[in-house]
């Protein structure tokens, strides 16, 4: 509670100084009922700004809005792109192919957690590249890395469905083999682009790793405070309903749990495994896992792998994508090619 006291004050310090400044103001002037709306509603509207604070953390370490590291510092060849969303503003994305043995082969579409950026997760993607022999296009929300803008959950939806749309423009890849893949938030984000009516053929496979049932029922395990249990829904600027859209995911569907994750309770990725909408559906417990650290565990490329191998074809019509080959998308992007 304190840490989130201080967070709030911290950075919005001003607000928050403006709030309490103009509440004694109403008071000595207008009596202190007035006074005390206008002291309600400002600290209502503080907390509700607030709660994006405690939500992203794009610059955790300091450094993470300027320094991306690169894919060649494992030794990756990759394409650095950057596209325009619907939105106007520019994503940072890094596309890393296997050179060899490319086609038939699966690209993961890979969304992070809510903090740092997605050179910092270099490590979980260089062993999907040599374990599982995959290509995977990394992106960087909007607000995150060297992406412009600032993060919402209507924002990261649209970050993600741009981020699926460019994929299937490439000809280079399988595009009936695409894998959505999101740990912790980015678990929600690929819950909600796998439930959207329009993605259903557009998606091979579903894997979320450590993600939560939705940001009110964290709020209430993180909080601790009972009355959370009766605030409306209309409260939470954030929600990532991801129990609610999960039973519309019909693609095969894979759940990874760590055993011993304190931040996301393992009970949740059961929650999300009931409720999947999905035919075939695997879950994962990880034993030994935490949050953060799941891909490090004995069991967890292996268990990936084989859900791989058990998933079917996907029975889609390639013709209705548009053939961009030896074309640039229609979504202006460059390009950097690094080996």
């Amino acid at each position: 509670m304190y840490h989130i006291l201080r967070v709030i004050l911290y950075r919005l310090w001003v607000v928050s100084t403006l709030t309490l400044f103009t509440s004694v103001v109403v008071f000595w002037w207008y009596g202190f009922f007035i006074a005390f709306t206008v002291f309600t509603l400002g600290i209502t509207g503080i907390l509700y700004g607030a709660q994006d604070l405690l939500l992203y953390y794009p610059n955790d370490p300091p450094d993470s809005r300027v320094f991306v590291l690169q894919p060649s510092n494992y030794k990756l060849p990759y394409e650095s792109i950057k596209i325009k969303n619907k939105d106007g503003f520019k994503i940072h994305m890094f596309l890393i192919k296997q050179t060899t043995n490319i086609k038939h082969i699966p690209t993961m579409i890979f969304f992070h957690g809510n903090a740092g950026n997605m050179g910092q997760r270099l490590s979980n993607v260089s062993g999907f590249y040599h374990k599982l022999n995959i290509n995977i296009l990394m992106v960087e929300y909007r607000g995150y890395g060297l992406s412009e803008g600032s993060p919402s959950e209507h924002g990261l939806y649209n970050d993600a469905q741009t981020a699926l749309d460019y994929i299937l423009q490439r000809s280079d890849i399988d595009r009936s083999k695409i894998v959505i893949f999101g740990r912790s938030l980015g678990g929600a984000i690929a819950i909600d682009l796998a439930s959207r009516l329009e993605n259903r053929n557009k998606i091979w496979a579903v894997i979320v790793e450590n993600t939560f049932t939705s940001i009110p029922d964290m709020a209430q395990i993180i909080l601790k405070w009972k009355c959370l249990t009766w605030l409306p829904q209309i409260c939470h600027k954030n929600k990532y309903m991801s129990l609610k859209k999960i039973g519309q995911v019909l693609t095969p569907t894979l759940i990874i749990c760590g055993s011993e994750d304190m931040l996301v309770p393992p009970g949740m990725a059961k929650e999300l495994y009931m409720r999947c909408g999905a035919i075939y559906k695997q879950i994962a417990v990880i034993p030994g896992g935490g949050h953060d650290d799941t891909w490090t565990c004995r069991d967890y490329y292996s268990s990936i792998q084989q859900f791989l191998l058990n998933v079917q074809p996907l029975p889609v019509d390639l013709n209705r994508f548009s053939d961009t080959t030896n074309k640039t998308p229609s979504i202006g992007h460059t390009i950097v090619l690094t080996v």
